[in-house]
């Protein structure tokens, strides 16, 4: 299926990212490497013609690199272009410094002029490639979201919870009333576009009227344990990234038991670090098996797709329990 959209606007990396602050480090060293190769035509020479660049290189950089993260904020409030000159002049300016009062012993005195220009080179470099990788990923984000969606809705899930409405329509009219206007909700939160994040208060409440359709269908097969003091209601997380782990969570690990099975919801800040923790009841590889690794395979591609490498998802199954783990910074309601 063909999606159309609306190219992203051009914007700085987020410098404060993990992974972006590697790639800026691996990309100039690429950068360096090259140079060592193209100036060097004596292979023998190149592992010392390398530790000379990275002896010049490695320095300016890695304050460039400090600068950037310290100066994200005010950076994301320029226009691009103004932006691009000022990464550009900033790393040209750290590099003449360093060359003009440190040079490394056993090297000739490197001309400050020279180092600036490389270095504004490289920051555009560098920036060039963020920018295209920007608007590669931007449709793979609403194709993430597509394949989301198809994922964590399964029709089962829709029949049942009708049929469970259906079954109770005669015997608790009210009841049944609520229920609907719970499927309602969580479906118009399922077909939004969900484009920003959205605050874990939010989040688990949408949960918690995902948890009250299964409980009218599962009674007390599905018992459900919270444990979420200890996490703030207003942090930012992607949205619809706790209930395919539930709907995961009571389609594998609660319908198979006959006996009452609880899923337990655990939420903690651990300084700037937010952890979740969901577990379930686990009875081995079953024919549904790859249904499970899709959706969890899902929600780490979007996770990589809003934070890049400072969140995750691990899993874990042992002594018959399965368990989710999601780690992600923590974003306040209203940041940037």
């Amino acid at each position: 299926m063909s999606i159309r959209q609306n190219p992203a606007p051009t914007r700085l990396p987020d410098f404060g990212n993990l992974g972006v602050m590697l790639r800026c480090l691996l990309g100039v060293n690429l950068l360096a490497l090259f140079a060592a190769l193209a100036r060097n035509t004596a292979l023998a020479r190149l592992p010392e013609e390398l530790v000379e660049l990275a002896a010049l290189v490695e320095p300016p950089l890695i304050a460039s690199v400090a600068l950037l993260y310290a100066a994200g904020r005010p950076l994301a409030r320029l226009p691009y272009a103004a932006a691009l000159a000022a990464v550009m002049l900033a790393s040209a300016a750290l590099a003449a410094l360093f060359m003009a009062l440190f040079t490394p012993p056993g090297l000739p005195p490197p001309s400050p002029l020279r180092a600036a220009l490389w270095a504004a080179a490289a920051a555009a470099a560098v920036l060039l490639y963020f920018d295209l990788r920007h608007r590669a990923f931007s449709p793979a984000l609403t194709e993430a979201r597509l394949m989301a969606l198809t994922a964590r809705i399964r029709p089962h899930f829709l029949f049942n919870s009708l049929n469970a409405v259906l079954g109770v329509i005669r015997s608790d009219p009210r009841r049944a009333e609520q229920a609907l206007e719970e499927l309602s909700d969580l479906f118009r939160v399922l077909m939004a576009e969900n484009k920003q994040l959205v605050t874990l208060g939010e989040e688990i409440a949408l949960c918690r009227q995902y948890l009250d359709l299964e409980h009218l269908r599962l009674g007390e097969r599905l018992r459900v344990a919270w444990d979420i003091e200890g996490c703030p209601a207003d942090a930012q997380v992607p949205p619809l990234m706790l209930q395919p782990l539930l709907e995961n969570a009571v389609y594998h690990g609660i319908e198979p038991c006959t006996e009452p099975a609880t899923v337990t919801i655990r939420a903690e800040r651990a300084g700037e670090e937010i952890r979740i923790v969901l577990s379930n009841p686990y009875h081995g590889e079953n024919a549904h098996h790859a249904g499970n690794r899709m959706a969890l395979d899902n929600i780490r591609e979007r996770l990589m797709l809003f934070y890049d490498l400072e969140a995750r998802l691990d899993t874990e199954a042992q002594e018959g329990l399965f368990r989710a783990t999601i780690r992600l910074p923590y974003r306040r309601g209203g940041s940037t």
